[in-house]
């Protein structure tokens, strides 16, 4: 919506359809020309000096700062908020940041009561991210919390200080490891 608005009257996503020539409108020069379609299309998108909306201490803010230089890291939220443990599991794949992950090793249990009572297990290997329903293997520490507690501590809604105090979350292992956590998903 933004380049429709910033570039005037155009079909959604056409910056993104001129560097990544996907859609059908766009292929045709890409195919002919592969070299000039970069030097003349690509190129000078990539080299125009404008902000990139990223989420802070993300992969993809580090790879702005690498590969485009002349492009302006603007922090934005990772515009998710969860509601359900269910939908928690399901999107930690999608919030997941690799990079930031690599060299953190553990295995955590996650045992949410109240609700929607759920064990969860994440394991996070030099990057890579498994989620698997169940507790699985022996955890390097495990968190047990109320969901609703569990989905406002997320939210920021409630504090991790009030949530531990209450005892509605309860963390059994290296705190550090639950800093480790949050690392990797920005």
């Amino acid at each position: 919506m933004w380049q429709s608005l910033s570039f005037g009257a155009n079909y959604k996503a056409a910056y993104c359809m001129a560097v990544c020539p996907a859609g059908e409108e766009v292929i045709g020069p890409f195919l002919h020309d592969r070299a000039g379609f970069i030097a003349d299309v690509a190129r000078p998108l990539q080299e125009r000096a404008e902000p990139v909306f990223v989420v802070p201490v993300s992969d993809a803010e580090a790879h702005v700062i690498a590969r485009f230089p002349e492009k302006t890291p603007r922090p934005v939220s990772n515009g998710t908020r969860v509601r359900t443990i269910a939908e928690f599991a399901t999107r930690l794949p999608l919030r997941f940041s690799p990079g930031k992950a690599a060299g953190l090793p553990g295995r955590y249990h996650f045992v949410f009561t109240g609700n929607e009572p759920t064990e969860l297990t994440v394991a996070i290997d030099d990057g890579s991210l498994d989620v698997h329903f169940g507790l699985l293997g022996e955890a390097d520490l495990r968190i047990e919390a109320d969901a609703t507690t569990w989905l406002d501590f997320l939210a920021k809604d409630v504090g991790l200080l009030e949530a531990l105090l209450t005892r509605r979350l309860k963390i059994r292992g290296p705190t550090k490891l639950m800093r480790a956590f949050a690392i990797g998903f920005p």
